[in-house]
């Protein structure tokens, strides 16, 4: 018997839909779901069109020889499709905070910092924001701390910005004309009442919202075979938890 797709296949599996088409895709640090789920559209789209995947951190699946500052230079000259982006606020706007709560410089809880957020978020046309907590201390009206925004005012020249915000109850799309969230799928055993309790703004959706969807048999076949295996080389410890997940249900 096949186990049944656990939570975090299900977010590796919604992860490689929204890459659909993408030619460029680049993974940040600490980011396991996103590079499996990168690595599971280079393996459906293999034999039918080149995907380019580079995960920071990685030796096998980076072409960088110079890290960060080649991911900006393939950013900046349009050569990056997709990359993700995350954040310890989220609000209804897109807008990101990574610096930390509280009044800056006051902040009562500090957080790594900004890096090159707002830059990428400026350049890279399909930004997917992954956040697997889904609370209200994450997903906030306002953040207190803007470290990149999600909109611009329609002078400012800005090729990229969010498409998605994928977390561990649901999907949502981004609309940058209203601008607003739109929750597109809600993930299996998850209720509507709990998710419009857990996020700290309003967002547009349907009375009944679409399941999202799992995947079949032969796509878990290759997340727990090939792409579980590639993951291994960046992510080992993340590998053997999700092995162990997977012992647990047999």
């Amino acid at each position: 018997m096949i186990p049944a797709p656990l939570p975090r296949e299900i977010l590796m599996f919604t992860i490689a839909q929204l890459l659909d088409g993408v030619r460029h895709v680049a993974v940040g640090a600490s980011s396991p779901i996103p590079a499996a789920g990168s690595m599971l559209r280079r393996a459906l789209d293999e034999g039918k069109r080149k995907v380019r995947l580079s995960i920071l951190g990685s030796v096998e699946h980076n072409f960088f020889t110079n890290g960060s500052t080649e991911l900006f230079d393939s950013a900046g000259q349009g050569r990056l499709d997709a990359f993700f982006l995350g954040g310890g606020q989220i609000d209804k706007h897109a807008n990101i905070n990574l610096v930390g709560v509280g009044e800056y410089p006051q902040s009562t809880v500090r957080w790594p910092g900004s890096f090159g957020s707002a830059y990428l978020y400026f350049t890279v046309p399909r930004v997917i924001l992954f956040r697997e907590e889904h609370t209200p201390r994450v997903f906030v009206d306002e953040v207190d701390f803007i470290s990149a925004p999600g909109i611009s005012p329609p002078e400012v020249y800005r090729p990229g910005g969010p498409v998605a915000l994928l977390t561990s109850k649901a999907m949502f799309s981004f609309d940058k004309a209203k601008p607003g969230f739109k929750l597109e799928s809600i993930h299996p055993g998850q209720d509507l009442r709990d998710l419009i309790a857990a996020t700290g703004f309003d967002f547009d959706h349907q009375d009944q919202p679409s399941v999202t969807p799992a995947p079949d048999t032969a796509t878990l076949a290759l997340l727990r075979g090939r792409v579980m295996d590639e993951l291994k080389e960046t992510y080992p410890a993340f590998a053997e938890s999700w092995q162990s997940d997977l012992a647990d249900q047999y």
